[in-house]
């Protein structure tokens, strides 16, 4: 049934997006869709590609007032078209799962749920809109991140810290954490500017563990609910080419259809991904100095993290 309904909201999308163009992206809260060849979609005209996936994985600039804006439109479009569809995200972690579930029944105020629930910093202003509109239309949610602590602390002393943990903190981890070479693996070691290369292998393996948790808990909830499709939110580098979190959901399912959404400065033809056009942060740093600054600031921010 669910297949027959993307079927026909396909045929409808495919004969709708032939005649759309690209929209000017002018302010931070504007965006355009695109499909990887660079054409033209919108949120209420889908192609058959993101209508059929079983996953839909959003890369997000956190904090991007557009791409935030593009994640509720997608999440109300799928709903409004009757999609049975479910959010996950980054941005909750596997231990607030039943504050989550108890936010959405109604049972806790927002505020036990941003402060217990241990929400983003940006909740209010990012957020809140997503899991609002889940609430608003009993759509579930997939706290689905492992614990920030305990993936620093594996950044800190490596996956071995992970035989340390109890069987009460171990489940709050993919059961498999894969550190093994790969494109994922290169494009991180890459981007690593700063520290010994032992010391890199352990910042690898907290941010693989990131990736392999989003991807266990989605494929576990697939595997109860398999009518359901998810849409994830996450951090560009966790998604972007299907390096990251997409890998680790297909080495445990291959069968799901997964679909990236890239948010990009500029559409090319010729992505491996779909793309959203949005105006890019501005430059971080442009003095060297200043970046060493706020380096020694982020070493500096484990240093009240007690470890096993």
């Amino acid at each position: 049934m669910r297949k027959l309904l993307f079927s026909l909201a396909a045929v409808s999308a495919l004969a709708g997006c032939s005649s759309l163009s690209h929209q000017p992206v002018t302010s931070f809260y504007d965006y355009q869709l695109a499909t990887p060849q660079g054409k033209a979609l919108s949120v209420a005209q889908l192609d058959h590609t993101l209508l059929e996936a079983d996953v839909i994985l959003i890369g997000e600039w956190h904090t991007h007032a557009g791409i935030h804006r593009f994640q509720t439109d997608l999440l109300q479009s799928f709903i409004q078209s009757g999609h049975p569809v479910t959010l996950s995200m980054e941005q909750f972690s596997r231990e607030s799962q039943s504050l989550v579930d108890q936010y959405l029944a109604g049972d806790i105020g927002e505020q036990p749920l941003i402060s217990q629930g241990k929400a983003w910093p940006n909740y209010e202003s990012d957020y809140r809109p997503l899991v609002e509109l889940a609430k608003a239309n009993d759509v579930d949610i997939i706290a689905a991140n492992a614990p920030k602590p305990i993936v620093r602390c594996i950044g800190r002393q490596g996956l071995d810290y992970v035989e340390k943990l109890d069987e009460n903190e171990r489940v709050l981890l993919a059961q498999s954490i894969d550190t093994s070479a790969s494109p994922y693996k290169e494009k991180f070691m890459a981007s690593m500017h700063h520290g010994k290369p032992e010391q890199t292998e352990k910042q690898f393996a907290a941010q693989v563990t990131w990736d392999e948790t989003m991807a266990e808990s989605i494929v576990q909830y697939l595997a109860q609910h398999p009518d359901k499709q998810v849409i994830h939110v996450a951090g560009k580098f966790h998604t972007e080419g299907g390096l990251g979190t997409k890998r680790s959901i297909l080495q445990r399912n291959p069968d799901l259809k997964v679909v990236v959404v890239t948010p990009v400065g500029e559409v090319v033809s010729d992505s491996t991904d779909y793309q959203l056009h949005v105006i890019e942060p501005p430059t971080r740093f442009i003095q060297q100095e200043n970046r060493m600054k706020a380096y020694k600031k982020l070493s500096k921010r484990n240093d009240d993290l007690l470890c096993k």
